[in-house]
Formats: structure tokens, C-alpha cells, sequence
């Protein structure tokens, strides 16, 4: 939040939000089912529902807390690295991500590793 902020919901209380969210609109254009383009957006202390409500799968700071540097790579690798027909909630990688769900949270993705059947 910029310094003096007050009001939680109003995005302009939000140095990089509306960033966030625009460009979460934008990607969601080009890629409307969740399913196909998983997006993780925001960073420390971000307005989070303005986000999640653009479309992203995935943000950060729900709490409003300053997030680790790694939460982000651990979503996605967690994701990337998940088999496709497996679907993936914060609940699955809250342990693993230093301020759990205050740091993280999303309605969650299916992991997008694909096997192919070997002969």
C-alpha cells in the first residue's frame, strides 16, 4: 500500500495493482480458460481480490504482508511439475511457501506436466 493508504478497497491506495490486474485482463483475452493460461500476479502487500477477481489463478498477499521472493517460483514449479490430470490448491503448497495462505492464495490450477505413454 502507498504510505497514508486507509481505504483496503480502493485500488489506487495500491502502488502496482492496477498493473496487475490490467495485465491479467489483458492475458485472460487472449486465454479465457483458466485451465489453458494459469497466472499468478501481484506482489508484496498487493490487492489481492482486485486481482484474483481479473482472472489470475494464483496472487499474492493476502494478508497484505511482504511475500518471499521464492512463493511465486514455488507455485509455479509446483504447477509445471504436476501432473496434468491432478489440480493443484494452495492447500497443496501452503507448507511450503514461508507465510502460508497470507502470502498465497488462488482458486488453484491443474499441474501441466504431461506423460506420454512409452512402449
Amino acid at each position: 500500500m502507498i504510505k497514508n493508504g486507509m481505504k483496503y478497497n480502493d485500488i489506487y491506495n495500491y502502488r502496482n495493482s492496477r498493473h496487475f490486474v490490467n495485465t491479467v485482463i489483458e492475458a485472460r483475452k487472449w486465454a479465457e480458460n483458466k485451465k489453458d493460461l494459469v497466472i499468478f500476479a501481484g506482489a508484496c502487500q498487493s490487492f489481492f481480490e482486485a486481482i484474483m477477481e481479473s482472472g489470475a489463478n494464483f496472487a499474492s498477499s493476502p494478508g497484505r504482508i511482504l511475500i518471499d521472493f521464492m512463493d511465486p517460483l514455488v507455485v509455479a514449479e509446483k504447477i509445471a511439475t504436476t501432473e496434468e490430470n491432478k489440480y493443484i490448491t494452495t492447500n497443496d503448497i501452503k507448507d511450503d511457501i514461508r507465510d502460508g495462505k497470507q502470502a498465497v492464495d488462488g482458486t488453484g490450477a491443474r499441474g501441466k506436466k504431461v506423460i506420454f505413454n512409452q512402449m
